[in-house]
């Protein structure tokens, strides 16, 4: 399942108060999603690590109250406190990297929402992650006990929601129009290689961050090359070379560009859609809108259409614009 279906079916279950797992691949974004969710819905987060506990931590540690003049338990401060009001999360990312007595100590807290003598407050849901066994992770088999108390979801790396994420978390163009030109870069984790680097999700943001660094150039390839691997890495360099003789993008979206000479060269192509939509979001106006309409209609059709799905994805009101009515009469019949 892509990630925007997960998200959209955990949003309804956590109201359902039912344990959620979210099964996937390293790198994915399994965890990011879960935080989302808490964001949006302005919910507390608490990320509990259970491989980093003690089959006993979860029910705390007993001791004698003179008082009632029998053993009780103290109760761990990492959980929400039982008289919370307030409506959250309980993370527990990577359960399977627990060891199988530690898993089993939260068997009750999971299904029953309650420890011991501790009871988990109404507002507050139970979702966990973690890498398939076929990942080749530190990982350890989850008893069968354990996984009956969830519902599964098996998460799948999907272009389109990515794209749609990095659109939304200005991640640099020249990496959006390399994945746009080749999807396949986007994910290329092997459970049978030992290459460290490799690209996925995760890796690809290291890279955003790299760029924004303002690495020298000397060392970028050695740098990027260490967060998805030097073949894509290699691929990833030549295509930001070719971005270099883009035409100017500012000049596109002021007007003073109505056209291009060449519009054959699927690279330089993909890199002025993305590079138009992302200036385009930093420069919002209806006279730039109509900018890049009349420019998309000297283009070819394949290029016109991604690049007003993009503008769309991005929830820019184009359809408001004047040039709308002659972008859909020239490409209806590709639109039906």
């Amino acid at each position: 399942m892509k990630s925007s279906n997960i998200t959209k079916v955990v949003e309804k279950l956590i109201i359902q108060k039912l344990p959620v797992f979210i099964w996937g691949a390293p790198g994915i974004g399994k965890s990011s999603i879960v935080k989302s969710i808490a964001k949006d819905k302005n919910l507390d987060f608490i990320d509990l690590r259970l491989s980093l506990l003690d089959p006993t931590d979860l029910k705390g540690i007993p001791f004698f109250d003179a008082k009632s003049n029998e053993g009780v338990w103290a109760k761990p401060s990492f959980l929400p406190k039982e008289n919370d009001t307030r409506e959250g999360i309980l993370f527990l990312d990577e359960i399977n990297t627990a060891p199988p007595s530690v898993q089993a100590s939260a068997y009750q807290l999971i299904l029953d929402r309650k420890i011991g003598d501790y009871t988990l407050p109404s507002g507050w849901s139970i979702i966990s992650a973690g890498n398939r066994e076929n990942d080749r992770g530190v990982i350890y088999k989850m008893p069968p006990p354990l996984a009956n108390r969830f519902v599964h979801f098996e998460m799948e790396v999907d272009f389109e929601d990515w794209k749609s994420w990095a659109y939304k978390n200005s991640i640099d163009s020249s990496i959006i129009a390399f994945l746009s030109y080749d999807k396949s870069m986007l994910f290329r984790f092997d459970a049978t290689s030992s290459q460290k680097s490799f690209a996925t999700p995760r890796s690809w943001d290291f890279v955003n961050t790299i760029l924004k660094s303002k690495l020298e150039e000397n060392l970028l390839l050695e740098s990027i090359s260490g967060a998805i691997g030097k073949e894509v890495g290699v691929a990833f360099m030549s295509f930001r070379k070719v971005m270099k003789d883009l035409p100017p993008l500012e000049d596109i979206l002021n007007g003073n560009l109505k056209s291009i000479e060449s519009t054959d060269d699927t690279k330089i192509m993909m890199a002025i859609s993305i590079g138009l939509v992302n200036l385009l979001r930093d420069n919002l106006s209806m006279e730039n809108i109509e900018n890049i309409i009349d420019f998309s209609l000297t283009i070819p059709s394949e290029y016109s259409i991604m690049l007003v799905r993009d503008i769309q994805q991005n929830n820019i009101p184009i359809e408001n614009c004047s040039k709308w009515g002659d972008w859909v009469r020239r490409f209806e019949y590709l639109l039906v």
